[in-house]
């Protein structure tokens, strides 16, 4: 339970650190790279860009741009951190093997074998199977209770098990489905800033200019495509680590019906 509980603080402090350093380190990235005079004309940041530069341009995207790269940065950093925890969480082996390895021990009577699988497999599914198995072990010496407060016991340790284990699936996601959310529409904010400045700039000019519209459109167009692109990474990510939660969750269902079943057939 220490080690949760770590762990949750852990992961609650880096949410907190990554998204104020992700905005601040893009913020300087934006500012001093991409806004760098030598991707201008005539070294100056507030004429065009050179002819295929691309920082130059992206930099053109205005203020918008350093809120998206720092959206970008979060989603990867938490795609990081989530595939670290969920791939810990499933443990060092298949979850299907272990079950069934827990499952055979079981049946034969041997919880001391269930408990090495645990001990083999680690993980999310690991310690909930472990904590069952603990419970089943201490029931089927118990004289004092009848076989339904027995289960009821078994049920209620598993219950138990599974709500310390699956909050750490889960946490940070949150992060990931609301920048997945916000990312395309604050590349179209971004858009729409750029076009009515282009389109302002055009009109102070007096008269049309072919060149100075497309650099405008292309220039707020890169809120769009950062924004689109943000969203897809974090959308394609976390219906990933759902389905991963998923698999996990059944597995651990899967494992603690068949300790109750168990336990039910041999007492």
């Amino acid at each position: 339970m220490s080690q949760t509980k770590s762990g949750r603080s852990i992961q609650g402090m880096l949410a907190a650190i990554v998204i104020p350093a992700a905005y601040i380190l893009c913020l300087l990235i934006f500012k001093f790279i991409l806004g760098n005079p030598s991707n201008f004309q005539d070294n100056n940041p507030e004429l065009n860009p050179l002819p295929g530069n691309f920082l130059g341009i992206i930099y053109k995207g205005g203020f918008i741009v350093p809120i998206l790269m720092a959206l970008l940065v979060i989603v990867i950093t938490f795609v990081i951190e989530r595939f670290v925890t969920v791939n810990k969480s499933k443990g060092k082996g298949s979850i299907d093997s272990f079950v069934h390895n827990m499952r055979a021990s079981l049946s034969k009577g041997d919880v001391d074998g269930a408990l090495k699988e645990c001990d083999r497999q680690q993980g999310s599914i690991a310690a909930v199977v472990k904590s069952g198995l603990g419970a089943y072990k201490q029931m089927s010496t118990e004289k004092d209770l009848d076989k339904e407060h027995k289960i009821a016991a078994i049920q209620k340790e598993i219950e138990e098990a599974t709500t310390l284990e699956l909050p750490m699936l889960s946490k940070n996601l949150i992060i990931i489905s609301t920048i997945a959310s916000i990312a395309t529409l604050m590349g179209l904010l971004g858009t729409v800033i750029g076009m009515i400045r282009a389109f302002a700039a055009l009109a102070q000019a007096g008269s049309p200019d072919a060149t100075a519209l497309a650099t405008g459109i292309s220039e707020a167009l890169i809120n769009t495509g950062l924004g689109i692109g943000t969203s897809a990474i974090a959308i394609v990510f976390y219906n990933f680590f759902t389905n991963k939660i998923d698999s996990i969750t059944y597995g651990i269902d899967e494992a603690g019906y068949s300790i109750v079943q168990t336990f039910t057939a041999r007492n």
